[in-house]
Parts: C-alpha cells; sequence; structure tokens
C-alpha cells in the first residue's frame, strides 16, 4: 500500500470520526492531508523507503490561534495521539523523525513559512527567484484530504507553480549552463586531457538538463534522489531519462566520448525542438547558449529581465 492511500484511509477510518465527534465545532476551521517532505508525499514510496518515517499518519493543519487557540490545540494533540496505533499492518512511530514532526498537528503559517518561506503563499520577485525548489515542491505534493477552512487549498493554489517570468529566468540559466557543460567544457576537458573534469562536465550538463525538463513541463523538480523516478512521469522529455543516465554511468570516459558528445548533441536537439513547441525560442541550431538568451529577451519585466541570466540559480 502507498503511504499516501494509507493516510487517507487512517483519516477517514479514525481521523474524520474523531473530529466530528469531538471536535464538531473546530471541523470548519482545519485542514487535513498529507503533503511535505517524505517520497511518500510524492508517491515515490516502496517497500526500501518504509525502513523509516512510515506509518499510518496525516497531517492536520491549524489556523491561527486568534481562530483556533493553543489550550485547542493541545486537546487535538492528544486525541491525535490516541488514535489507534497499528492500522492495516503498519505501526505509528513512537519517536518524532530527524528535522521534526511531519504528521500530526502543524499550524499553517508555520508550515508554509518553512516550505515556501511565506505564511499565505504569497511571494516576492525575490523570494521566488531564491527559495529552494524541492521546498516548493514539498508544499504542493501529496494531497489534501479535507479543507473546511479553505486556507491550506488557497496557500497551495498560490504556490502551485513559477510565475511565467521567474520560470522563463530559471529556465534561460539552466539552458546556458547545460549548454556550457555539455557542449563546450566536456569536449574541451578531454582536449585538456582533465578526465575528471570532463566527468564532471557530464554531470554538470545532467544536473541542468533534468533542471530543464522539468521546467519545460511546468513541474517543480524534486528532491535529486528523486529526480530521475519523477523524470520518468513527465508528459514531456521522459524518454531523456535513459541517455541522462547512460551518460552518468556508462562507458570509459576517454573511449566513450564520442558516443557521449553525440548523446549530448540529440539530447540539446530534443530540447531545442521542445522550445520551438512552446514557442520560446524562434532560433535555428542547436546552440543552446543562444537559445537561453531567447528565452531570457522573453521575460516582461524589465527588471527581471535585465538580471545576469543565472539570477535564479
Amino acid at each position: 500500500m502507498k503511504g499516501l492511500d494509507l493516510a487517507q484511509d487512517f483519516f477517514e477510518s479514525y481521523g474524520r470520526p474523531m473530529l466530528e465527534s469531538d471536535f464538531s465545532e473546530l471541523l470548519p476551521y482545519l485542514a487535513a492531508g498529507l503533503f511535505g517532505m517524505g517520497s511518500e508525499c510524492f508517491g515515490f514510496d516502496d517497500e526500501v523507503s518504509r525502513d523509516h518515517d512510515f506509518e499510518p499518519a496525516f497531517c492536520l493543519f491549524l489556523p491561527g490561534e486568534d481562530v483556533v487557540d493553543r489550550r485547542k490545540e493541545f486537546l487535538l494533540e492528544r486525541a491525535y495521539a490516541k488514535l489507534p496505533r497499528v492500522f492495516c499492518g503498519f505501526r505509528r512511530e513512537a519517536v518524532l523523525p530527524v528535522g521534526g514532526a511531519r504528521h500530526g498537528i502543524l499550524r499553517t503559517a508555520d508550515f508554509f513559512r518553512k516550505t515556501a518561506g511565506s505564511e499565505d503563499g504569497n511571494l516576492s520577485a525575490i523570494q521566488w527567484l531564491t527559495v529552494p525548489e524541492q521546498s516548493l515542491a514539498e508544499a504542493t505534493n501529496g494531497a489534501v484530504f479535507y479543507d473546511g477552512y479553505g486556507e491550506v487549498s488557497r496557500i497551495r493554489q498560490n504556490l502551485a507553480y513559477f510565475p511565467r517570468d521567474i520560470r522563463l529566468k530559471r529556465l534561460a540559466g539552466n539552458l546556458l549552463l547545460m549548454g556550457q557543460a555539455g557542449q563546450y567544457n566536456y569536449s574541451r576537458c578531454l582536449l585538456h586531457g582533465e578526465l575528471e573534469a570532463a566527468q564532471l562536465a557530464v554531470f554538470e550538463f545532467v544536473k541542468h538538463t533534468l533542471s530543464v525538463a522539468f521546467l519545460l513541463n511546468c513541474v517543480y523538480q524534486p528532491y535529486y534522489k528523486w529526480s530521475f523516478r519523477a523524470l520518468r512521469r513527465l508528459p514531456i522529455l521522459s524518454e531523456l531519462a535513459d541517455a541522462l543516465g547512460a551518460l552518468m554511468t556508462g562507458g570509459n570516459v576517454r573511449t566513450g566520448a564520442e558516443e557521449k558528445r553525440q548523446t549530448i548533441e540529440q539530447i540539446c536537439s530534443i530540447v531545442c525542438r521542445v522550445l520551438m513547441i512552446q514557442e520560446l525560442s524562434f532560433l535555428s541550431g542547436n546552440d543552446l547558449e543562444r537559445h537561453a538568451y531567447a528565452v531570457n529577451d522573453l521575460i516582461q519585466d524589465s527588471e527581471l529581465r535585465n538580471m545576469h541570466i543565472l539570477a535564479a540559480l
């Protein structure tokens, strides 16, 4: 059973009845769901990931103390703690995970301040440029099972994805570094005999290609260890996963150089084709540096457009 399904079943079986029976006056102000840190919030959990922080649990979000005071918060915490310790064969954890509570009673403002840097999900341009993308993914992943107050859903909608200009700035920067690493520095490092540096260039190319793929899908990129799994689920450019994986793991650095160069150019060609389809660049050829500046030129906000092309990275 997936963690997200387990959480929803646990909430419907015990959480909602507990709230309706003992906290009916608070129910209109609460929200319940499961999102945030953890593979289960992305649907990436499996048998291996169940060795820690996997349990029948959900998050119960509370608005400010002017609506739900600390005494009621304490009573909710006690009631949540008394829910069954075992559900569907899984036991609830008795020890908090590293980094603090991921389940149970949470203040809405505290959660979104921690993940997105904003209590209400309204971010300035600078915040959009600097908040880690994986944190935005954690603020908007998973599912909301119930939202009587509507606050949690509104905030998640505010954070649903980057504004267009921010997306373009991030895309331009990643395209530039993708081209520099793969189309330029990889071959030059080999010519210098710097085999280690050449492999680092490959890794940089893969890293920025992953970012470009998520940006072209308008999907937040999750924590790096889940990026390839998430890439394979994307509607656009999922076919790049195997080629990128081969670049990182296949062949001798020197003897496989020509094959890697060809793979890099093939990947760049596919990305450029998507840029054309999405009308983000109308330039011919596969020179990613030129395409990067073409994307940057589409930014409507002049201040953001004139910032360094790598300002969002």
